[in-house]
């Protein structure tokens, strides 16, 4: 398993560079800590199964690694499967570890020398390391990184907000897959007559062997509705960030909801996360104001949902419940979106409160017709949605 090197033409193995072997050993990042950035890697896109992070784990293992660039090189040399991913485990690896002296575009170096082994008596090594800056140990980069997966939202400092949003971009949403009408070149499934005839018309009518094809899957449309009223405050700027990360998908569509309903999916396609919130902040009239769920959910609706953009899509709706109009009218619309859509999930970052039961009006009166109630208060909260939205729930 290896990964496109820098240059793009050739299989990369690197050998450990000079400057971690002058380096005294730092204790290994935990298990725990490299299967969370395995599993950052799966969110952003990369397909990093088990077999991937068995080998990733192995290759850590084995080089005992004091510097970022180490977990850098045995990640990229075992997670990565093609030059697809080389963009989102840079963007991930920076998230997950922080930034240090070692980035995956380094400026060009000579070719490495050939591999040999390099013994060192334990005098030497000290007396190596007595001068040099370890850095910053990646255990620690990652140990606050799996930390802040489980923080509040609503309770992280400044630093570790900026952390937070970087590990955020990297987020991928993709809907549950369904069967497309459309068909596709398949080694089992139907035979496909106008390819077999046209198979053996090449043949000069000889017998050919029957082409068959089979329905292709696509993910489903995700339709996201995010509370941005006041009660909503602490959360209001991840979760729009969450969905950014999730409007890069093609078919994704995002609103904010308040006192007004307003289509925010063109303001989220910029590419900067930055660029992308202050066209937010400018679009959206209604911030920390108050909810009228039931009303806004009844626009939807009427305009976008009965057309067709809430037909056998996942809509999520993100918000506390807080319901300042009737609960009956939320009640009756959150039945009418049930019928449309192919499910209905509610993400509440209340619900992981000690003690917390839904008795607001509106959460009360919309539960019923929520397929799934999940928590909406922390990065693992939203991967765990993430997951629901996939469909892994019901794998």
């Amino acid at each position: 398993m290896g990964c496109w090197s820098p240059a793009g033409t050739s299989w990369l193995v690197a050998p450990r560079s000079e400057a971690a072997d002058r380096h005294s050993p730092a204790p290994l990042p935990g298990v725990a800590v490299l299967v969370g950035f395995a599993r950052a890697l799966r969110l952003a896109g990369v397909d990093a199964g088990s077999d991937r992070l068995h080998a990733f784990l192995r290759a850590v293992n084995e080089l005992g690694p004091a510097l970022r660039a180490d977990v850098y090189w045995a990640g990229r040399l075992t997670l990565c499967g093609d030059r697809d991913d080389l963009e989102r485990y840079e963007r991930v690896f920076a998230a997950y570890f922080g930034r240090g002296e070692r980035a995956g575009h380094a400026t060009p170096v000579p070719a490495p020398p050939p591999l040999r082994l390099v013994v060192r008596d334990a005098a030497e090594s000290r007396t190596a390391s007595a001068g040099d800056d370890p850095g910053e140990p990646a255990a620690s980069l990652a140990g606050s990184a799996e930390v802040l997966r489980h923080r509040d939202i609503a309770d992280v400092t400044g630093a570790e907000r900026d952390q937070l949003r970087r590990l955020l971009a990297a987020f991928t949403l993709n809907g549950e897959s369904r069967r497309s009408a459309r068909r596709r070149p398949a080694r089992r499934g139907e035979v496909d007559a106008h390819r077999t005839v046209r198979e053996m018309l090449r043949r000069g009518g000889e017998p050919a062997r029957p082409r068959r094809h089979a329905r292709t899957e696509r993910p489903r449309r995700v339709v996201l509705l995010v509370d941005v009223s006041g009660s909503m405050a602490p959360y209001a700027d991840a979760l729009l960030r969450f969905a950014h990360a999730a409007a890069r998908g093609p078919r994704t569509e995002v609103f904010t909801i308040g006192t007004r309903l307003t289509r925010v999916t063109r303001e989220l396609s910029h590419r900067d996360p930055d660029l992308a919130m202050r066209a937010v902040a400018a679009a959206v009239p209604d911030w920390r104001g108050g909810t009228r769920l039931g009303e806004l959910l009844r626009a939807f609706l009427d305009r976008w949902g009965q057309r067709g953009m809430a037909r056998g899509s996942v809509v999520v709706v993100l918000s506390d419940g807080w319901e300042r109009g009737d609960p009956e009218v939320l009640a009756g619309q959150m039945r009418r979106l049930r019928r449309l859509a192919h499910r209905v999930i509610w993400a509440n970052p209340r619900k992981a409160r000690p003690g917390y039961a839904p008795l607001a009006a509106g959460m009360a009166a919309a539960l019923p017709s929520v397929d799934v109630f999940v928590e909406g208060h922390s990065l693992a909260a939203l991967e765990r949605l993430a997951a629901v939205v996939r469909g892994a729930d019901r794998a």
